[in-house]
């Protein structure tokens, strides 16, 4: 019997609530937000990064290549996949996989590769999938493979469960058309440095519980049918809103955040798990939360300390305080010198500007805002460049200080973006002019100097609306002098700023980064010195809620 719906890969990581509407005919009139421009732009990088890889194999492959035209209509290009394969063509682009109607499922993929007799799916993504280290089985892009993979000494698999979740939905389509490759199931992806296939083992037990992808993939996929399907006939449904991470992005949120407001939903304070398992005990809205006794806490798999921080949360949200001290007094550790850092970074392209705000003692240096920055587009070596100018100068100011016996404190709100470009600029770029070596590197984001201003508010205050910089940085008395401000904004401005799209570099778009950038840091000095405040001190306690 066949499906009433069709489902892609993507369903499987999505949000259930989110396949309901996708598939309700009554949801058509219901609001919808338009495309977020920063995730818009990931898109159409994406769609880019494929063009260019599919060129590349083009020229290493040659005469046994083809590509499936992607301007044709899905079945025309479902028909020519099957033919290209019934032919035996070694290697088919663009690959439109014939629709397996009795399961639900339809899919493209962007390499078929021949081996034996059936094909194995190859996807392109642009993000990283390995870190410096061994074990990742990998095979050149000339010889794009798995008989070809070997153990790279270089490389380890980074963990990217969407990307064996999207390849065993094309195993299984490639199984139900009978163009499967004999043998144990595998799949390849190349990532955004294009360098190299990595081949992941679709039945090894390495998710959770000693799963394996296969069997995820078929769980979460039976689950995402039976939810479609509902919705298409109208019947009962299977998923409810709720609030969860993924919901920032979404095009639905604007129906599902009436839907949870008006009804005063628990997941409007605990997200995800923590929400299905209130839930599960009868707590439904906030109310119900923040009245909810000890001895009913324990009846829920949360902690007893995550169950009280959700009461406490509950009681917050129903008197709007943004935020709410854990802590009678607030603390931050100071120095005479101190800078605030802040990274912007492109994607995984690289990290193009290290933005600093210096204050404190004199040291001989102009206090206030610099920026260290390279407008070539990334990739480029001249990110060594800048980030060597950032490093010598930080360092030259940490030698001062300590020189002049005075101590020395360095910010940022949420260490790990800094940490990871810090780290991986050090590691790219070694032996390049000004490039610390990484134990250094490592030797300072280790120390008492490097301090994560985000770990300061997560551990000294509640707070309901959320702990990022653009939500607490008000409480503190700071406004962005752009009303557009936003990581996802500056995505987008950095395209314009550098000419990434082919067109002419806009200067307007590079002081309007900068002037983001100084933003920033002008917001983790505010917060850090607003927390040594009175003013802070006026902010209601948890004994108060």
């Amino acid at each position: 019997m066949e499906n009433e719906v069709l489902l892609d890969a993507g369903v499987v990581t999505r949000c259930r609530r989110r396949v309901h509407l996708e598939h309700d005919p009554g949801a058509g009139e219901l609001p919808k937000a338009p495309l977020d421009p920063g995730i818009e732009q990931r898109i159409a990088d994406a769609a880019d990064h494929r063009h260019a890889v599919a060129d590349r194999f083009e020229e290493l492959l040659g005469e046994s290549w083809t590509r499936i035209p992607r301007d044709a209509t899905r079945r025309r290009r479902e028909q020519a996949t099957l033919e290209a394969m019934r032919e035996g063509v070694r290697f088919i682009s663009g690959a439109q996989l014939p629709a397996d109607p009795e399961a639900g499922r339809v899919g493209g993929i962007d390499l078929l590769v021949r081996e034996e007799t059936g094909y194995t799916p190859v996807l392109v993504v642009r993000h990283k999938t390995t870190d410096p280290g061994s074990g990742a089985r990998t095979s050149p892009l000339e010889s794009p493979l798995p008989g070809s993979a070997k153990a790279d000494p270089r490389r380890k698999v980074r963990a990217q469960p969407r990307d064996q979740l999207r390849l065993a939905h094309l195993v299984r389509l490639l199984a139900a058309c009978g163009m499967a490759a004999p043998g144990r199931p595998v799949g390849g992806v190349v990532g955004v440095d294009a360098e190299t296939v990595v081949w992941h083992d679709l039945l090894a037990p390495n998710w959770p519980g000693g799963r394996t992808a296969l069997a995820e993939y078929d769980a979460r996929f039976a689950d995402r049918v039976a939810v479609a399907g509902a919705a298409a006939a109208g019947a009962e449904p299977l998923a409810e809103a709720s609030r969860i991470t993924e919901c920032k992005g979404c095009p639905w949120w604007p129906t599902c955040s009436a839907e949870l407001r008006e009804a005063r939903d628990v997941s409007l304070v605990v997200r995800g798990e923590d929400a299905t398992a209130l839930r599960a005990i009868g707590v439904r809205t906030v109310d119900d939360l923040a009245a909810l006794a000890p001895e009913r806490g324990a009846e829920t798999p949360l902690s007893s300390a995550r169950t009280a921080e959700a009461v406490l949360l509950a009681k917050a949200w129903l008197r709007d305080l943004p935020l709410v001290r854990r802590v009678r007094e607030l603390r931050v550790p100071r120095g005479d010198v101190e800078i605030d850092v802040d990274m912007e970074s492109y994607a995984d392209s690289g990290a193009y500007m290290w933005g600093c705000w210096l204050s404190g003692a004199d040291v001989d240096e102009e206090q206030g805002y610099r920026a260290f920055v390279t407008w070539d587009p990334l990739p480029s070596d001249d990110e060594a460049r800048s980030f060597a100018e950032f490093w010598c100068w930080f360092t030259e100011i940490r030698r001062r200080t300590r020189e002049r016996g005075l101590t020395f404190r360095a910010y940022c709100y949420n260490e790990l973006a800094e940490n990871r470009w810090m780290l991986s600029s050090a590691e790219r770029f070694a032996g390049k002019p000004g490039i610390p070596p990484v134990s250094e590197v490592r030797a300072f984001i280790s120390s008492g100097e490097w301090v994560d201003l985000f770990a300061a508010v997560r551990d000294q205050f509640l707070c309901p609306h959320g702990k990022g910089l653009k939500v607490i940085a008000p409480s503190a008395g700071f406004a962005w002098r752009d009303p557009e401000a936003s990581g996802e904004n500056s995505m987008r401005w950095y395209r314009d700023a550098v000419g990434l799209d082919g067109q002419r570099p806009e200067p307007s778009q590079r002081r309007r980064l900068l002037r983001y950038n100084e933003d920033d840091v002008r917001a983790t000095w505010t917060i850090r010195r607003w927390m040594n405040s009175p003013e802070a001190g006026r902010i209601p306690l948890t004994d108060d809620l």
